[in-house]
C-alpha cells in the first residue's frame, strides 16, 4: 500500500506526523521552558525504532482543570485534558489548531512541543471537593491522548483517575494507546460500579498505513490486543473508529468491526474525518507525499460528503458528513455493527459519587 521510501521527507523528521511547520494564526506567544527537569526524551530513536525530531517538554500553570462544553454532537458535557499538543502525530487530529492559540504551529509544533499539567490530579481534587460541583461524567480528554507516550513518564492520567475513584466520579476517555492496560486495576474497579468505561480509537487495521497516518500511537494489532485486556476485566470497551478517512480507510470498517467484537468490545462508533482551518493544508501534503496515486481520490470524496468543501463546521453534519458516500458509510458502519453484537455506547451513572474525606472533615468545622 505505501512508499518504501519518501525520499523528499527530510531525515529528522521521519517518523512525525506532519511534513511542515506552517506558521500559526495569531500573534506569537512567548513559551517558557519548565527548569525543574521536564526534559525532553532522549536518544537517536524512538521507542517504535524511528528516527527522533526532540521533543519538547513545558510545566502548563493552569490554575482551572475542568472544561464545559455545550455542543450538541459530541455528548461531552465536562472534558479534563492532562497534556496539551499530542506525541502521537495523527495527521488527521482536528485538536492541531489549538496550538496555534499558543503561538506555535498546528504542525510539527503540536507533536513536538508538549504541555504538560503536573498539577492536574490536585485541581481536580480541589474541584471535585468544591461546593459548587455537580458530578458529570468527566471525559478524558476531549483534545489530545490521555495516554500518550509521556504518560508513561509523567502519570499525570493515572494521577487524575485516583482522584475519580476516589471520589467516585465517573469517567470515560478516547485513546489510541496500549498504555491504558497499566491502569487496569483501576478502572476495573471503578467499572464495577458502572462509573468507568474506555474508548479505543482504531482508524485502520494495516500497520503500515497506522505508522505513517499516527507514527506514535500504538500499531492496530496492540489496540486490539487493548480492547481484549480492558474487557476481560470487566471493564467495557467501545470501539471508535475515528476518523474515517473517505477514499482511504471506510473499506476497513466491517473488518475493525469485527476485530474489535471478538476482542470483547461492546459498543461502536464512528466520526468522518474533520479538517478545520489548517489541518486540511498539513494533510493535503502528507497525502500528496505517502499516497500520490489517490491523493485526489480521496480529496474528492471528502469534497463530496462536505458540500464541496474540505471541511465542514455545521452541528450535526460536521460528524457524520452528508450525501451520498456518507449515506454508504452509515448505511455499512450500522448493518456491520447489528452483525456483531456491538451496541451503542452506554451511559455511565453519578450515583455513587461521594464527598471527599477531608472535604467532609472541613465542612464539620465551618
Amino acid at each position: 500500500m505505501m512508499k518504501k521510501t519518501h525520499p523528499h521527507i527530510p531525515e529528522n523528521i521521519r517518523g512525525r506526523g506532519a511534513l511542515e511547520n506552517p506558521a500559526g494564526r495569531f500573534e506569537p506567544l512567548q513559551v517558557e521552558s519548565d527548569p525543574e527537569g521536564m526534559t525532553p526524551l532522549e536518544g537517536e530513536e524512538d521507542e517504535f525504532g524511528l528516527p527522533k525530531l526532540k521533543t519538547q517538554v513545558f510545566r502548563d500553570k493552569s490554575r482551572s482543570i475542568i472544561s464545559t462544553n455545550d455542543s450538541p454532537d459530541l455528548g461531552m458535557e465536562a472534558t479534563l485534558n492532562p497534556y496539551r499538543g499530542c506525541e502521537h502525530g495523527c495527521i488527521y487530529c482536528f485538536a492541531r489548531p489549538t496550538h496555534e492559540y499558543l503561538g506555535l504551529s498546528l504542525g510539527l509544533d503540536f507533536e513536538t512541543k508538549i504541555f504538560a499539567k503536573p498539577d492536574a490530579p490536585k485541581l481536580l481534587e480541589e474541584k471535585l471537593k468544591s461546593r459548587g460541583w455537580k458530578p458529570v461524567v468527566i471525559f478524558m480528554s476531549g483534545v489530545t491522548d490521555p495516554y500518550q507516550p509521556l504518560e508513561r513518564k509523567m502519570k499525570i492520567t493515572h494521577g487524575c483517575l485516583e482522584v475519580l475513584e476516589d471520589f467516585r466520579n465517573p469517567v470515560s476517555f478516547i485513546t489510541k494507546n496500549h498504555l491504558v492496560t497499566r491502569d487496569i486495576d483501576i478502572l476495573s474497579r471503578m467499572a464495577a460500579l458502572n462509573i468507568a468505561s474506555v474508548n479505543m480509537s482504531v482508524t485502520t487495521l494495516d500497520r503500515g498505513l497506522a505508522r505513517t497516518m499516527e507514527p506514535r500511537a500504538s500499531t492496530p494489532s496492540m489496540r486490539i490486543k487493548a480492547i481484549s485486556q480492558l474487557s476481560q476485566a470487566g471493564i467495557p470497551v467501545n470501539v471508535m473508529i475515528g476518523p474515517v478517512v473517505p477514499g482511504l480507510t471506510d473499506h476497513e470498517i466491517p473488518a475493525i468491526l469485527q476485530a474489535a467484537a471478538e476482542a470483547g468490545a461492546s459498543s461502536a462508533g464512528y466520526t468522518m474525518l474533520r479538517l478545520p482551518y489548517g489541518v486540511k493544508d498539513i494533510f493535503q501534503t502528507w497525502l500528496h507525499e505517502h499516497f500520490p496515486d489517490r491523493a485526489e481520490k480521496v480529496l474528492n470524496r471528502i469534497r463530496a460528503i462536505r458540500d464541496g468543501k474540505l471541511n465542514d463546521s455545521e452541528f450535526g453534519s460536521r460528524m457524520r458528513g452528508e450525501g451520498f458516500h456518507a449515506s454508504q458509510i452509515s448505511q455499512l458502519f450500522d448493518m456491520t455493527r447489528k452483525r456483531y453484537g456491538l451496541t451503542r455506547r452506554a451511559g455511565l451513572t453519578t450515583e455513587h459519587f461521594r464527598p471527599h474525606a477531608r472535604a467532609a472533615q472541613y465542612n464539620m468545622f465551618t
